[in-house]
């Protein structure tokens, strides 16, 4: 499983440590030059962590202040795609909310991840709490096989 989002760049950012970060090759990403290449190219994406047990994988999208019933989750073509159209999709005009300053809003996002199989799709579950929404994505114990030792001689 791997988050395909770093793939759909056109531009793969500079060299070294002022583009690329830590990856380099293909997953370099951003489309702000060199230098802003690995700082800027996932601006306005949700951060996410994937932790990976013996049982299952489990992905925690940082997303604070969501409406959870705007949330969609689909699975087509082994793509798993998290999605939230965001404040700006309401098409209503913008109401007087009060505010002298703001710096936040929920803002829309689509997160993919390719699931090569590994997943069991109809078991996929997800919650939302405290700002962080979790999908859990059970394992196929039939493509997931434990890594096997190999001695050198």
């Amino acid at each position: 499983m791997y988050n395909k989002q770093g793939f759909q760049s056109e531009h793969k950012g500079g060299c070294g440590q002022m583009g690329r970060g830590r990856f380099g090759g293909q997953w370099g990403r951003g489309k702000f030059g060199k230098f802003w290449g690995g700082r800027m190219g996932m601006f306005g994406q949700p951060p996410i962590n994937i932790e990976e047990t013996d049982a299952a994988f489990t992905i925690s999208l940082y997303a604070a202040g969501l409406d959870k019933s705007k949330v969609t989750m689909a699975v087509k073509n082994d793509v798993l795609t998290i999605a939230y159209p965001g404040a700006e999709s309401d098409n209503q005009e913008p109401t007087d909310t009060g505010y002298t300053y703001q710096e936040f809003s929920p803002r829309g996002f689509e997160r993919q991840f390719q699931l090569n199989g590994k997943v069991l799709i109809d078991q996929i579950s997800a919650t939302y709490t405290d700002g962080v929404l979790k999908a859990t994505l059970p394992k196929n114990p039939e493509t997931n096989k434990p890594a096997q030792t190999i001695t050198v001689g």
